[in-house]
């Protein structure tokens, strides 16, 4: 079978650091972090956590018209805006396109929480009768794939994916390998999340995962820092358009990067713990590089899945030292969680677009509120400042996920 080369030609960004990936990737650079108090909804709700990256003025009439907004919920809305902004950074004029031949995998770990919780409340307050007839078409997660093909007329392959804090890597994976098979020209590939709310924020609390530092947002996650309490919750999405290198050439694309590998592994260990050896990430690290056809040592920058929570921290540098043995003192390792928050099934799409940016601009994002390193921490974690004019060909990003998910995808700098 004929593989496909692919290339990223264009990155849609809605963050708590910049709506698109100017503006995000500035304030990725400047060290600037997106987390703040909650304010989405009311603080009687509100557990120890008080704390998000939330997404400050989003108005969806800037992306799509009112009706159509009133029938999405909000994590389908920051799809269609991410969707929307790739498109037009892309330079792709969709309708000359064989719509066959453009399709869409975007995944979401949560889903409709917002519809959820609302129309619950609904339900008890006011009966059955006044639940919204949109209820499941808004709470659903593959509806952010559904509308983002629609309002795009893509009408090749499409899928959505589910795989907790891994969703948009595996997402981005699996567009991959449509185009490289050929079963597709042109991809939207990423993830979306809102998960904000309520109930979600109550759950996370309630399994004593986030952070309690309400006095400090901006300075609550801290990955690999001695004094890290958990993680803080982020709302956004991320997509790119990933093309087949033929199609991208042909029609004059600026071509940020190549996906050079992809894998996914399992860790068949527990629900919400990572293997406390790294087995599963080191695996699928190793995988992936195999994919890739390169060995640890071409590798320059891991953007790591680097939560600031006790086990998780610690498992992930066990597993990049056990794959990529010596290499692993001198890669530079960056947790960007530090600054958006963590963005749950839409992370993963965010940090494989950092990690093109990294890239495309020979400059590697810090770890911000890293103070005090954890003695069992102990990698270059890039701690506090970008490096710039620093040699990125190949950039790593890592993704893994409650129930063991793990997801690994590599990119290196575009040759003719």
């Amino acid at each position: 079978m004929t593989k496909h080369r692919v290339v990223v030609t264009g990155i849609g960004i809605v963050s708590s650091l910049g709506l698109g990936k100017d503006p995000f990737w500035e304030n990725i650079l400047a060290g600037k972090s997106g987390i703040s108090r909650v304010t989405l909804f009311d603080e009687k709700y509100q557990s120890y956590c008080k704390i998000a990256g939330e997404i400050p003025g989003f108005d969806s009439k800037q992306f799509m018209e009112p009706k159509q907004a009133k029938r999405m919920d909000r994590f389908i809305q920051f799809a269609v805006a991410a969707s929307k902004l790739a498109v037009e950074d892309a330079k792709i004029d969709l309708s000359k396109e064989n719509p066959d031949r453009v399709g869409v995998v975007i995944g979401s770990a949560a889903g409709g929480f917002e519809t959820i919780e609302k129309n619950f409340r609904i339900l008890v307050e006011k009966g059955p009768d006044r639940v919204s007839p949109f209820t499941v078409p808004m709470l659903i997660v593959n509806m952010a794939a559904g509308w983002v093909s629609m309002l795009h007329n893509a009408r090749g392959p499409n899928s959505c994916t589910v795989t907790a804090c891994a969703t948009s890597t595996h997402s981005i994976g699996d567009a991959y390998r449509i185009i490289e098979r050929g079963d597709a020209e042109v991809m939207f590939a990423g993830g979306t999340e809102a998960p904000v709310t309520a109930l979600c924020m109550a759950g996370f609390a309630a399994a004593r995962t986030l952070s309690s530092r309400n006095n400090e947002p901006e300075r609550a996650s801290r990955p690999w820092d001695k004094a890290r309490d958990g993680f803080v919750m982020a709302e956004g999405g991320a997509i790119l358009i990933l093309e087949q290198l033929d199609h991208a050439i042909e029609r004059g694309a600026t071509i940020y990067g190549e996906v050079a590998g992809y894998a996914m592994t399992g860790d068949a260990y527990d629900i919400v713990a990572p293997c406390t050896d790294g087995e599963g990430a080191k695996r699928a690290m190793e995988v992936a590089l195999k994919d890739a056809k390169l060995s640890p040592s071409e590798v320059n920058y891991i953007n790591a899945h680097g939560t600031s929570t006790l086990l998780g921290d610690r498992a992930e540098t066990i597993a990049i030292k056990r794959a990529f043995g010596d290499h692993a003192k001198t890669v530079a390792v960056s947790s960007t969680k530090s600054m958006t928050g963590h963005l749950l099934g839409a992370a993963g799409a965010i940090e494989a677009a950092i990690s093109i940016l990294a890239i495309r601009d020979s400059a590697i994002p810090p770890t911000i509120n890293l103070e005090n390193v954890d003695s069992e921490c102990d990698l270059d974690y890039v701690p506090n400042t970008a490096r710039r004019g620093v040699e990125v060909n190949v950039a790593m990003s890592n993704s893994f996920g409650f129930g063991g998910h793990n997801a690994c995808l590599v990119f290196k700098k575009y040759l003719d």
